[in-house]
């Protein structure tokens, strides 16, 4: 428990400074303000103290002003350690509050997968490492089927966790280095490093039977899941961009052949 700051005559600093320690709503911004003023402060009276200390202690009437000023200084730094205390604290605070801002501006709030921002990210890091390195990955689009089916009939509530299950359905059939992102509505995308069009074949065929699988309890029914999805493998000279087009372009024909189901690009 912190021990309460001396009151009695204290200047307009030092005012500040308790009504800080005590209700704790100073921003950062405060606290530097605070902090600056109070290291002026203690530099004034240390030179202050200096002078003093240069005089003869046995000069009358020099030794109790120069009590009252060690006493006076005594406090300031006392003060001064609390509020570097409190900066500590604060400084923890905002790097939690950091971390935080971070992790919303890469994730996606409803799926808790990486968001369209972080995976566009990726993705032109894994064109530059082929450029320098050579290698390939493979892109895999989803989109749910009927999704506007299920919010039409069963509500905006459903097809969210239709949408988060589904989006675990895909996460899980993944391989350990691979990446997923909601790439925007009902739509998922993964990126497969270093993955042959089998290798894939067979993330796309595991994440379709886990998409299967999936029956939202509703009253006395069940609303299932399916999903497609389109297959494209990287190829030299394209960039992300180009390769997720052939994708987007497979993710069609799934669709129009008759949904829940895969289709690879044609190269």
């Amino acid at each position: 428990m912190t021990t309460p700051l001396p009151r009695g005559r204290l200047d307009h600093l030092e005012q500040d400074i308790v009504a800080a320690l005590q209700d704790g709503v100073v921003d950062d911004a405060g606290y530097r303000e605070l902090l600056q003023r109070l290291w002026e402060r203690t530099g004034d009276l240390v030179a202050r103290l200096e002078s003093v200390t240069d005089l003869s202690e046995a000069a009358a009437g020099i030794q109790r002003p120069s009590r009252n000023l060690l006493a006076r200084y005594a406090r300031q730094i006392n003060i001064l350690e609390r509020m570097i205390r409190i900066s500590d604290r604060n400084q923890s605070d905002l790097k939690r509050l950091n971390q935080a801002l971070v992790e919303a501006s890469t994730h996606d709030q409803l799926t808790g997968l990486t968001n369209r921002r972080f995976m566009t990210d990726r993705c032109r890091q894994e064109d530059r490492r082929i450029e320098r390195h050579g290698g390939s990955y493979a892109l895999l689009l989803l989109d749910a089927d009927h999704f506007k089916r299920i919010n039409d009939n069963h509500g905006h509530d459903i097809g969210d966790l239709a949408l988060i299950q589904l989006g675990q359905a895909f996460r899980s059939s993944l391989r350990q280095e691979d990446l997923c992102a909601r790439w925007g509505g009902e739509e998922f995308l993964a990126l497969l490093i270093e993955a042959s069009l089998d290798a894939a074949m067979v993330v796309a065929a595991r994440t379709l039977e886990a998409s299967r699988a999936i029956a939202i309890q509703l009253g006395g029914i069940q609303v299932r899941v399916t999903a497609s999805i389109g297959i494209a493998a990287h190829v030299s000279g394209e960039t992300y961009a180009d390769t997720l087009k052939r994708a987007d372009d497979a993710l069609y024909e799934a669709k129009h052949e008759g949904r829940d189901r895969y289709v690879i690009a044609r190269g």
